[in-house]
């Protein structure tokens, strides 16, 4: 029986795999029967989840994609791709006033213009299958919403945004699809490494409509989603994973 949302055959690149959301997509691919391809910088991480993965042919690739020629030997490396989720990137909280230049150059330097070099470098190294699908992983802020202490990182996610848009129209001849995917708050086990108490926790997550903080699983399965068949008629879109928190 046909089942649109399979991945297999298909070859996926996941960046910052190595843990949270990465490394929950990069499971699910390889479940949906995907030949995965990882990478991020730390070996040791990427190791861990490399042997998470399900089925043959699977490889990792350490890789800082913040380093132009990192960036550039890896692409050089990799065979056609049906599928990319581009998931590597930072999280800064900054009051812009007491930001300085070297604060903004790495914020965007990881969150921005690293996706932007890589899809640069797979487009012009006809990296690309026919009919692939292309998905970044941005985010709520900047995008939906903003914060106090958000304004780098939001910017910098606002502008992956407006730059998978315009991409959706440049590669749209070819069939491949370019979307986002916009989290709200998901708990990638980031809560248990600050000082932030259960009882904040608890009167945060009543923001929340739904009552509860995002999973990994819930950003990986709709990045799933958008690397398969089923989603084949969309392009250019921003999927909105937030539990209801912009609704209020």
């Amino acid at each position: 029986m046909h089942n649109p949302f399979s991945l297999y055959g298909k070859t996926i690149l996941i960046t910052g795999a190595s843990s949270g959301i990465g490394r929950a997509i990069a499971i699910a691919c390889s479940q949906m029967k995907a030949n995965v391809i990882i990478t991020a910088r730390n070996q040791q991480r990427l190791q861990e989840t490399f042997e998470l993965l399900e089925g043959e042919g699977n490889i990792q690739i350490i890789a800082d994609l913040s380093d132009i020629n990192q960036l550039s030997d890896l692409v050089k490396k990799l065979p056609k791709l049906d599928g990319v989720a581009s998931n590597a990137g930072i999280v800064r909280t900054l009051i812009t006033q007491v930001s300085e230049a070297n604060d903004v150059s790495e914020i965007f330097k990881i969150n921005t213009f690293a996706p932007i070099h890589l899809i640069q470098f797979l487009l012009q190294n006809k990296k690309l299958n026919k009919n692939a699908s292309i998905v970044f992983l941005s985010s709520i802020s900047g995008v939906y919403c903003g914060a106090i202490g958000g304004s780098l990182y939001g910017s910098s996610k606002a502008a992956l945004d407006g730059f998978s848009k315009a991409l959706a129209l440049e590669v749209a001849s070819r069939g491949i699809r370019v979307n986002t995917v916009n989290p709200g708050m998901v708990n990638t086990g980031i809560f248990d490494r600050t000082s932030i108490s259960q009882d904040q926790l608890e009167e945060d997550v009543k923001n929340y409509p739904l009552k509860r903080y995002g999973k990994t699983s819930d950003i990986a399965y709709a990045v799933i989603y958008l690397l398969s068949d089923a989603a084949e008629w969309i392009t250019g879109t921003s999927l909105l994973i937030d539990g209801g928190f912009t609704l209020k």
